[in-house]
């Protein structure tokens, strides 16, 4: 599916390197009209190449990027010839990789409110204050002695807030324009989707609709069958009414009780699914099996873990019953996503 967007549509890369914000870049980004992902630290760069991307954003993350097993990417991907932002551990990373060194930061680290001055205009800058409110939270400073930057803005204690490659469109910010607590950050991130990467801001939610729904039916075909889990979750929800649209009758929801959701939520689903959607629903009632395998749990990870067993094996007993289901339609958060696939294997800073 994404392939087919970006094929037609301006495509923003978003580089996870377990970033708590990097689903925020996403939101920012698409806030803007601009179609982005976010794909590992570890996208081969051909891969990455052949998907034609705009431009490429380094997200931040709780490491350093000296650390044994710190995250990393190609610097192959700096060769592809598209401008390149990199955020906080991104813009370490990024000058790491173009011969800056990187040191822990001197006297106290930079987190919170911090105000920016911008030096030296620059396109990431422009129509922008002199005087930026902007939100940081690092250890480590880049050292641009002998390096081919210019700095474009400084902090009370960071002396290149945010940097510009010579010759390369390589830039970097050493805070967070993604988050509230930059108000003008939106802005930043404008000025480096449209002024710097040439985006023309042609996509929309809408556009992404259709998208999925005309690749849903091509995937699926006009016999096969799919099942979709619900929760009643919007993310669920969300999912089982593209699909629903691409499919109609073609499509069955799981809708499981686990004997833990809000009162009257269990009815409240089943009415919507009903009156609104029209999609065929099985409505599952499995309380007391949830219940009896909970009683005298005590820790909530066991909690935790016992319900999503269990919720799996009631689930394929379900889908066990309907004939022809070749597919599965499952909807998630983009945290969930990023919590799932960590930039080093293992599990991301938690959201």
């Amino acid at each position: 599916m994404s392939d087919k967007i970006t094929s037609s549509h301006d495509f923003i890369a978003i580089l996870d390197f377990g970033s708590q914000y990097a689903q925020l870049i996403a939101r920012r980004v698409r806030e803007q009209n601009v179609y982005c992902e976010i794909v590992p630290c570890a996208i081969q760069p051909a891969a990455l190449a052949a998907r034609k991307p705009k431009g490429i954003i380094l997200s931040g993350g709780p490491a350093s990027v000296y650390a044994e097993n710190a995250p990393a990417c190609s610097p192959e991907l700096l060769e592809l010839g598209v401008p390149v932002l990199g955020i906080c551990y991104g813009m370490q990373l990024g000058c790491k990789m173009l011969g800056c060194d990187v040191t822990p930061a001197t006297g106290r680290r930079e987190y919170g409110r911090a105000e920016a001055a911008i030096v030296k205009p620059s396109a990431l800058f422009e129509g922008l204050p002199q005087l930026l409110e902007v939100w940081a939270s690092h250890g480590d400073h880049v050292s641009l002695v002998s390096c081919e930057f210019d700095v474009l803005a400084k902090t009370a204690n960071c002396p290149n807030a945010a940097v510009r490659h010579k010759s390369r469109p390589f830039f970097g910010v050493q805070f967070h324009p993604e988050v509230v607590h930059t108000p003008l950050g939106g802005k930043i991130l404008r000025n480096f989707l449209y002024r710097i990467c040439g985006c023309k801001g042609d996509w929309s939610m809408h556009s992404f609709i259709d998208f999925a729904v005309r690749d849903i039916r091509e995937r699926v075909g006009p016999v096969a069958k799919a099942v979709c889990g619900v929760s009643g979750g919007v993310d669920s929800t969300v999912t089982a009414a593209i699909t629903h649209r691409a499919l109609g009758k073609q499509l069955t929801c799981v809708f499981v009780n686990n004997g833990v959701l809000r009162k009257g939520e269990f009815e409240s689903v089943v009415e919507a699914f009903e009156k609104q959607f029209s999609a065929p629903l099985r409505a599952i009632d499995a309380t007391d099996d949830f219940l009896s395998a909970l009683a005298g749990k005590k820790d909530p990870e066991d909690k935790r873990k016992t319900i999503g067993r269990l919720f799996i094996e009631v689930f394929e007993r379900e889908a066990r019953r309907l004939k022809g289901v070749g597919f599965l339609a499952q909807g998630t958060i983009y945290p969930d996503v990023i919590e799932s696939r960590s930039p080093n294997g293992g599990p991301s800073a938690t959201i």
